[in-house]
């Protein structure tokens, strides 16, 4: 059995016995409280009980042999009541005197019962039960054990991923493959004066297949891999992180050759800043961290690999040669990446004889490899609910639809009114994006509502873009103000559909201003600084430059965009009013309005 089902099933027996004795304790602690609270409403105080003895009012008393609770009843009345001796000697003394002098009184003396004993006994050691309670559910909160994973080890299975696992990282595992020699024949490299990387740093977006290829690297290799999150390393006691990274490298000394696997790396190497609160922590933990890695003996076969998407926040130090000596990007796949992912999912899918897989990668330009198989799977899901033998082409591009711009809302209720402004709207964009040479291929609009968009203009993305020109960027612009200049010019209003058009097109024109050198006042520079002081570099008035230039590039997109429709307005109606009564229009049927 595994270390961690051990821990899971001793955490669970634990707990077991545990949840009873805190139950029992509650009901004992609300029995006490309960009776509590009904004696005071019947109790009487010491020296008018001493009175009324005397006085001959009372008919009886019980006491319990040991105890200081005196029970009362009196001749005039059914009610019983109750008070404490503070002496119990003294007071039989006292009871002995009376039954001598003549007095009728009636004592009953009880023993005391077991289970009342017992019960005040725990009652008694509540406070110390629960704060040892409090104490073991703490220390499991926080792990002071051993939380990282470990696969390829005698009572584990190993990762069960290999490099024919992972499809369109052809460069990158290639990169990798000496790691796997090196971790299956050292000696060969170290007789060459060869010192293997102590750490490899994969980055990139999230979903590219970073934890795959670390997995699949351990996995080649034949050797055990350590698993854990940056985030399991910060708790809240000071000092736990730092305690974990050294436990987490002593394991792995111990079964050496080994792959230690940090996920999320940016949780605690992030840049150190000042020795204050939460921040001293992570900068310990970091620390130890820099210490382990820098530790390593030359005969100790560990390698770290960490993956991040985040690079830029990780701390100077911990990028130096000598630790994270190598940086791997897995960026998203391209066109032939795609097909490969694709044809590695839809092995146990049952596709239909329309479903061409080198369409799909064409059409999916951007998605990573969780994207991808997160497609497959819906549309997988879509051809159930549909009732189909097999995923046909429809489905799949159903499920594009879905993952790209949000859940069909056929029930939703739209007016006349609204119908027809987001009819204009988005032939407003499709319209423009025809006229303009750098702009993709429309795929499809609709005006039927998907998630929190009224309607939506489809694009193919049928090929890889890794650079982005100026007259694209600025194409880009003007395709997205076709949907305002439509409204304005069709229906002589505005509305707020267009939010998330001017929200992407201020960015874009942002970015080229400050980012992409392509101002033509300020000229080819950056103004992507870590902290707003350090743009007074550029002068004073920079900021007011920078405003005046991108508001100048979205008025010329936007007065751009209405030629283009003033040019065009007979297409404009016609596909605003095809959008109106058949709500949507394919790639074929657009293409019919600019050949007639």
């Amino acid at each position: 059995m595994s270390e961690k089902p051990k821990k899971e099933n001793k955490l669970k027996n634990i707990i077991v016995v545990i949840i009873p004795i805190i139950f029992i304790v509650a009901v004992i602690a609300g029995i006490f409280i309960y009776k509590n609270k009904e004696s005071k409403e019947k109790q009487i105080t010491y020296d008018k009980l001493y009175q009324d003895i005397i006085d001959k009012k009372v008919e009886k008393i019980e006491m319990i042999v040991g105890g200081s609770s005196v029970t009362v009843k009196y001749k005039d009345s059914d009610d019983e009541k109750t008070t404490k001796v503070n002496s119990l000697q003294p007071f039989m003394d006292f009871i002995n005197e009376q039954l001598k002098s003549g007095n009728d009184l009636k004592v009953d003396l009880k023993n005391p019962s077991a289970f009342l004993t017992i019960a005040e006994n725990i009652f008694g050691l509540l406070p110390t039960i629960l704060i040892i309670v409090l104490m073991v559910m703490i220390f499991k909160m926080q792990g002071f054990g051993d939380k990282n994973k470990v696969y390829g080890t005698e009572d584990e299975n190993d990762t069960g991923v290999k490099f024919k696992d992972v499809a369109g990282l052809d460069e990158e595992k290639a990169e990798l493959v000496e790691i796997v020699d090196f971790l299956k024949e050292p000696k060969k490299f170290k007789a060459m004066g060869a010192r293997i990387p102590r750490g490899i740093l994969l980055y990139g977006k999230p979903g590219t297949g970073k934890t795959l290829i670390a997995k699949a690297i351990a996995g080649e290799a034949g050797v055990p891999f350590i698993s854990m999150s940056g985030s399991e390393f910060i708790e809240m006691f000071a000092g736990l992180g730092a305690s974990r990274v050294r436990k987490l490298f002593e394991r792995a000394r111990k079964i050496s050759p080994c792959i230690v696997f940090i996920d999320e790396i940016d949780a605690i190497g992030s840049r150190r800043t000042s020795n204050s609160g939460s921040e001293s922590e992570n900068n310990q933990t970091l620390n130890q961290l820099l210490v382990e890695m820098d530790g390593f003996d030359t005969n100790e076969t560990i390698i770290v690999l960490a993956a991040t998407n985040r690079p830029e926040m990780l701390d100077k130090a911990l990028l130096r040669p000598g630790r994270f000596d190598r940086q791997i990007t897995i960026p998203a796949p391209d066109l032939l990446g795609r097909l490969e992912i694709l044809k590695l999912h839809s092995k146990d899918k049952k596709l239909a004889g329309d479903v061409n897989l080198k369409d799909i990668a064409g059409d999916t330009a951007g998605f990573t490899g969780a994207e991808l198989f997160n497609l497959l799977n819906e549309s997988a899901i879509i051809a159930t609910r549909n009732g189909h033998k097999e995923i046909n082409r429809v489905d799949i591009d159903t499920a594009v639809k879905k993952i790209t711009v949000g859940l069909e809302k056929h029930n939703r209720v739209v007016s006349e009114k609204d119908k027809k402004l987001t009819a204009f709207h988005e032939a407003g964009h499709a319209v423009v994006s025809k006229f303009l040479e750098t702009q993709k291929n429309v795929k499809e609009i609709s005006i039927i509502p998907r998630g929190l968009a009224g309607g939506y203009t489809m694009y193919k993305t049928n090929e890889d873009k890794f650079y982005v020109s100026k007259t694209e960027l600025e194409e880009k612009m003007i395709a997205l103000m076709g949907g305002r200049a439509a409204e304005k010019i069709a229906l002589n209003d505005i509305s707020t559909g267009a939010s998330n058009d001017i929200e992407v097109a201020t960015g874009i024109a942002r970015d080229m201003i400050t980012i992409y050198g392509m101002s033509k006042s300020l000229g080819p520079i950056s103004l992507k600084v870590d902290e707003p002081y350090e743009l007074q570099v550029f002068g004073e008035n920079i900021v007011d430059e920078v405003g005046v230039e991108v508001k100048q590039l979205i008025d010329t997109a936007y007065v751009a965009a209405q030629k283009i429709l003033l040019s065009h307005m007979s297409i404009l109606n016609a596909v605003a009013d095809t959008l109106m009564e058949k709500e949507t229009i394919s790639e074929e049927e657009f293409e019919k309005f600019f050949n007639e």
